[in-house]
């Protein structure tokens, strides 16, 4: 059964917008609670590192901007959340959990292929934040071609092309949005600790061999798990490396 709209989120549709993300720092002043601003269609739509983010017709974009209290390093843990909520909408509008899982740090799977981003950009200064905004990319009907992406990138994929599954991006923003919620009530009642573990449950590649590039050094080991602070730990025949940030290749 459709879970309702969560109560105290705002929502706001827009059919063009330059990006999402930048709608979100626009309006973020004048915000009574947390808001979702879908677009559909964008026309300067960016990925991690200031990458291009490729939007076509039919495909989901959206940002949830938010005015938290707490420090940037717990507030920026949201990406979990956000990618477990991802998990739930696709898992409800699929019927099924088979083929999807979790890529550290940001992304979404479905058999093998990369589904869906995350990007995380916050304002303020200090141990405060102004306002954080999570931006979510989908391939809803559409994947770019693979050599639209970066050599050894995880291959991109659709909703349509691997599960045959067609929704609007709206309808897809209904299911989002109520897990969404669920999971930060969870997060702001009892920490991060069981957003880690649900997190584990579902992520690629566990205990195998991939490479993390930071973009200064690369580390090639297994993947040990997610600590407590959100960052990959690898090990190798040498050392155990925490790292809290890079771009991960299978």
């Amino acid at each position: 059964m459709k879970e309702p709209w969560p109560e105290g989120y705002g929502r706001r549709v827009l059919n063009e917008v330059d990006s999402t993300n930048a709608e979100a720092a626009r309006i973020a002043a004048s915000l009574q609670g947390p808001e979702w601003i879908l677009a559909r269609h964008q026309t300067a739509a960016r990925g991690r590192r200031g990458r291009p983010w490729a939007n076509p017709e039919g495909n989901f974009a959206a940002t949830l901007v938010m005015r938290p209290t707490e420090s940037p390093d717990q507030v920026a843990l949201r990406s979990f959340v956000a990618a477990l909520a991802l998990y739930d909408a696709f898992v409800a509008a699929t019927e099924r959990p088979l083929g999807f899982a979790l890529k550290w740090p940001n992304d979404v799977l479905l058999n093998g292929g990369k589904l869906a981003g995350i990007l995380l950009e916050s304002a303020g200064a200090g141990s405060s934040l102004s306002h954080f905004a999570i931006g979510i990319g989908v391939n809803l009907r559409t994947a770019p071609e693979a050599d639209a992406v970066e050599p050894g990138a995880v291959r991109p994929v659709s909703l349509m092309s691997e599960a045959g599954v067609e929704i609007d991006p709206e309808e897809f923003l209904d299911l989002l949005a109520p897990a969404y919620a669920r999971l930060e009530a969870q997060f702001v009642t009892y920490g991060f600790a069981p957003i880690r573990a649900a997190w584990m449950d579902r992520a690629a590649r566990l205990g195998e061999v991939i490479t993390a590039r930071t973009g200064r050094e690369t580390f090639t080991g297994t993947f040990e798990t997610v600590d407590a602070g959100g960052n990959l730990v690898l090990t190798d025949a040498k050392s155990r490396h925490v790292i809290p940030a890079a771009d991960v290749f299978f």
